[in-house]
């Protein structure tokens, strides 16, 4: 199989591998190795030199050494548990091998009386004589063992002898496969093809060498591989035909006239922008991405509301029901009052519930708003022209594809996204979609004055809460925790509750993760009701709800979050018109990195700037619905040291888009490094 150009032989199963039977294969499933190309990720972190030859009288004690000896005699005790032992020697001395739980029969085979025998393992000294504890390495045949042997991280179950002989199979049958890479993008790296790359990148002397040119070339093909997919994606739904919706723009400004703020001119540019698809040909498939409290709802119900103009229905779905109803309120206030909209939840009674169905489909209700049960079967509607979809950074590239067939080719599709994301990452993340970017904030928001405190002040901070519960305001109060931990040690909600509801008896309720789903809707609609003034929570209440009284943040171990997260959190207040806070409570002996993230959350109030900074003091995996957006999990491209690709990969899908209107010499690329069902789709 050496040299083939056979790309799939690189999908086969592990099972595949000579030598490599079940147990192996489940040991490497749950690392998430499911197949051979899979294999080739898993770089060398180290290497054993067992190349230089000694003679018995040079050994060092301690350390790894290969040398050549001639078995002369076996000792094979019959007491249980004593070791059998094999007496060697070369010209210069001697030498014991020593075997624990092996056969006597294995040992004659491997190291037969008389016959020079190369060995390689770590060397010991006892009783004045030099020893070898079960070699690692024993043969007749030299070249085997002397070598530079790479050393891997691995799992419980497998060595290292066994993992590098599975490595050594894989790269000697290395496909020779058709270069995917324009001659442009090939003299970018050298002309250093595929196999060869993978093959240095394996190579003992080459590990950590990141800025070869091999190494690049295989991080760019990571990086192309996302694009491209997201690109084709992007085209196929854009060749999608429907019915353009005829509307005048001029009839929003029934809204403008009911509101009591101007928009901002990037609300305008993202409103313009959805408008021309809405009014296109083609169906829509557009992110509209703004920072906490940049206002995307109200430029979404703008354009609801042009679609409703234009016979068509709309449908709104939001992750929990309390920001549903949240949405469906404020449209309810600037609405006109002959368009019927309404909102379903799982707490709709059946007989409502069964009247909804009903006027959703005879084309009644113009404009639904509920969670993702607004998508079930029962659901039929008269004619569905708009899906917005709130919060939608847990979908991934294939969920966004299932959604944006719904509705059939007449539905156009938002999303809207709270989570700032670095430039270098906006293809690699939405590049299926077009995007539209709300920055600014509106005029009459203030930014959140952002506090640091040791928690041994937290007599000053008590003071300055009962200050604003006194003025009318309400507190946030954040912990990491929902229970006290002997290893961690943050505060925990519950035990933080307790301490406040000391100081205010009647003025503090606890929220997270293992209360019921309904009871967390009544403590939230509660707050918002301010039948109470501080509510101690996790960090469940990070996305998306407005609770405009709520005007201070309090954050526990603030040290121990990244910064996209606190400044999440951050924008759960300041929501009115009211200047807002944000105290940050820190441990003592504070980390650099956490002392930096606690000073760029005090100088800045931009997410984007934020994430970028989170991204290079934290890494892009950690960042905020980073995980939960589908983002490819890299290999090798990182998106701080290799963000001259990122923009590389950027430019060459807009050439490919351009001058390659058949992809097919990119489809082995595309199988290997994607693997997902929605290639079929594509190509």
């Amino acid at each position: 199989m050496k040299n083939n150009n056979n790309y799939e032989y690189l999908l086969n199963n592990l099972t595949k591998i000579k030598g490599v039977g079940k147990k192996t294969t489940e040991i490497l499933k749950k690392k998430g190795i499911t197949n051979i190309f899979d294999l080739l990720w898993r770089l060398p972190k180290s290497y054993i030199d067992r190349s230089n030859k000694s003679k018995i009288n040079e050994l060092q004690i301690g350390q790894v050494s290969t040398i050549t000896i001639k078995p002369i005699k076996y000792s094979f005790p019959r007491i249980k548990n004593l070791p059998n032992k094999v007496t060697c020697q070369d010209e210069t001395g001697y030498i014991d091998c020593i075997f624990f739980n092996s056969y006597e029969g294995y040992i004659k085979k491997i190291l037969p009386l008389n016959v020079n025998i190369t060995i390689s393992g770590k060397i010991g000294y006892y009783k004045n004589k030099y020893q070898i504890t079960n070699p690692t390495y024993v043969s007749e045949d030299t070249s085997i063992i002397e070598k530079v042997h790479n050393k891997y991280r691995l799992t419980d179950g497998i060595n290292q002898k066994y993992y590098n002989k599975i490595i050594e199979q894989i790269l000697n049958n290395l496909p020779s496969i058709p270069e995917w890479h324009s001659n442009k993008i090939q003299k970018k790296f050298n002309n250093q093809k595929w196999r060869e790359s993978i093959i240095k990148l394996h190579d003992a002397k080459n590990i950590g060498n990141f800025q070869s040119d091999y190494y690049r070339r295989l991080a760019f093909d990571e990086i192309l591989a996302s694009m491209l997919i997201s690109s084709e994606i992007r085209k196929k739904i854009k060749k999608i035909k429907k019915e353009n919706k005829i509307f005048k723009v001029d009839e929003a400004k029934t809204i403008f006239n009911n509101l009591d703020f101007e928009l901002t001119n990037d609300q305008k540019r993202a409103l313009n922008e959805i408008n021309l698809d809405l009014k296109s040909k083609n169906k829509m498939f557009r992110l509209l991405q703004g920072d906490v409290g940049s206002g995307k709802t109200i430029v979404s119900l703008i354009s609801a509301l042009n679609v409703v103009k234009s016979d068509y229905q709309v449908a709104l779905m939001a992750p929990t029901e309390i920001l549903a109803k949240q949405h469906y309120n404020f449209a309810k206030k600037i609405f006109p009052k002959n368009i019927e909209i309404d909102i379903l939840s799982g707490k709709t009674e059946m007989k409502k519930k069964k009247l909804i169905y009903e006027k959703i489909k005879n084309g009644k209700i113009k404009m639904i708003f509920g969670t993702h049960t607004l998508f079930q079967k029962k659901m039929n509607f008269n004619n569905l022209g708009y899906i917005i979809i709130d919060e939608q950074h847990k979908f991934g590239v294939k969920q966004r594809k299932n959604l944006s067939d719904k509705g059939g080719s007449n539905c156009d599709v938002l999303l809207m996204s709270a989570t700032p994301i670095p430039r270098t990452l906006i293809m690699s993340i939405y590049g299926d979609m077009d995007i539209s970017i709300i920055r600014e904030k509106p005029k009459n928001r203030k930014s959140v004055i952002t506090y640091s405190k040791p928690d041994s002040k937290i007599n000053d901070v008590i003071k300055f809460v009962r200050k604003e519960i006194d003025d009318g305001n309400q507190i946030f109060w954040v912990c990491p925790l929902i229970e006290d931990s002997k290893k961690i040690d943050h505060e925990s909600a519950i035990k933080k509750f307790k301490y406040l509801k000391n100081i205010f008896p009647d003025s503090v309720d606890i929220l997270h993760g293992n209360i019921d789903k309904n009871k967390k809707e009544e403590i939230l609609n509660n707050f918002l009701n301010k039948k109470f003034s501080i509510l101690v929570s996790t960090t469940i209440i990070e996305v998306g709800i407005d609770f405009p009284n709520a005007n201070v943040i309090v954050i526990e171990n603030a040290n121990k979050f990244g910064l996209s997260q606190l400044h999440q959190l951050r924008g759960r207040v300041g929501r009115g018109h009211k200047q807002a806070s944000c105290i940050l409570l820190f441990k003592s002996n504070l980390s650099e990195n956490a002392r930096k993230r606690i000073n760029i959350l005090k100088s800045s109030n931009d997410g984007f700037v934020i994430s970028e900074e989170d991204m290079k003091l934290r890494g892009f995996g950690d960042l905020l619905g980073f995980k939960q957006s589908g983002l490819k999990n890299y290999k090798l491209a990182d998106p701080i040291h290799n963000a001259d690709l990122f923009k590389l990969g950027e430019n060459e899908i807009l050439r490919i888009e351009r001058e390659e209107p058949n992809i097919k010499r990119y489809k082995p690329l595309l199988k290997l490094y994607d693997q997902a069902d929605i290639i079929n789709d594509i190509i």
